[in-house]
């Protein structure tokens, strides 16, 4: 058995193309352009990598991007003013903070203070407990990405058995929830692995479904996988070579599931895009609410 490639690549410049023209009927209909502001605090590279990426896509879909880059020395008051100017700024109607932040600097307060009306990354907690009462507004954008890929790759869900590699609420808790939501998509049967699951192997070879985000490379072998299971690989880690490597020991997976999501190519377009799809729905969200003043 060879494993069917999860294009996240091609998915996404598809989901791109769509948002385009939603950005184009927005600015016809309501004389609006939404705009995603991004924080950038400190010189960490990856980070740097990801804003740019992401601020590029903003431009190539006709979004209004803004990268702000505070010094590693900003403080955590700083920071916090900062949000509160994006939370006031109409033209602003969504906020990105790119994590990690420094150590100096609490990210529950930070995600707490932006306008949960503005939280794109759908990390506030206010979006998280909609999520959990299965009235999702902005649900974080790769388990967002990953439901994507799934139900436009024909793979299903219903009934299935999902298990999540990592527990974080950047990726693993919500996508957990996502997946036990009603519908296309979700009606899942869901199990999310952690640091102090037991035999955690085990667990991840009963799963028809295997998404792996816990953050190490390479360590989900091919022995981890039930035979024809779709994994799904989170992940991503620079190796010696300088190449790129998740958190599945691809060579190995490819021989045992049905689907296998690349690195890269795979869930990493589809987080963008779907950070992008998050910011035309806050500027709707916010046209509606305007209108209906």
């Amino acid at each position: 058995m060879t494993a069917k490639p999860l294009d996240g690549k091609a998915l996404a410049e598809k989901i791109r193309a769509e948002i385009a023209a939603e950005v184009v009927a927005l600015r016809s209909a309501h004389g609006v352009v939404p705009g995603l502001a991004a924080v950038l605090v400190g010189d960490d590279p990856a980070s740097r990598v990801y804003v740019r990426n992401k601020h590029k896509a903003c431009r190539d879909a006709g979004l209004a991007g803004e990268v702000i880059k505070l010094a590693e020395s900003t403080s955590e008051a700083e920071l916090l003013a900062v949000i509160d100017r994006l939370n006031a700024d109409s033209g602003t109607h969504g906020i990105l903070v790119q994590l990690p932040l420094p150590k100096a600097i609490d990210p529950a307060r930070v995600i707490d203070r932006v306008d949960p009306r503005k939280d794109v990354d759908g990390f506030h907690p206010q979006n998280l407990g909609l999520l959990v009462a299965g009235r999702p507004r902005f649900i974080a954008c790769t388990p967002l990405g990953v439901r994507r890929m799934l139900v436009d790759h024909g793979i299903e869900t219903k009934g299935s058995h999902i298990v999540i590699l990592g527990r974080s609420i950047t990726v693993g808790a919500p996508m957990a929830l996502l997946a036990l939501q009603k519908g296309i998509g979700g009606d899942a049967t869901t199990t999310v692995c952690h640091s102090a699951t037991r035999d955690v192997a085990a667990i991840a070879r009963e799963a028809d479904i295997l998404i792996a985000a816990i953050g190490k490379r390479e360590i989900v072998r091919g022995d981890w996988i039930k035979p024809g299971a779709v994994v799904v690989d989170v992940g991503i880690h620079r190796t010696e070579a300088g190449g790129l490597a998740g958190d599945v020991a691809f060579a190995e997976a490819e021989r045992v599931a049905s689907w296998l999501s690349p690195v890269p190519g795979g869930v990493g377009p589809m987080t963008i895009a779907m950070l992008l799809h998050n910011t035309v729905l806050a500027a709707k969200l916010q046209i509606d609410k305007g209108e209906k003043r």
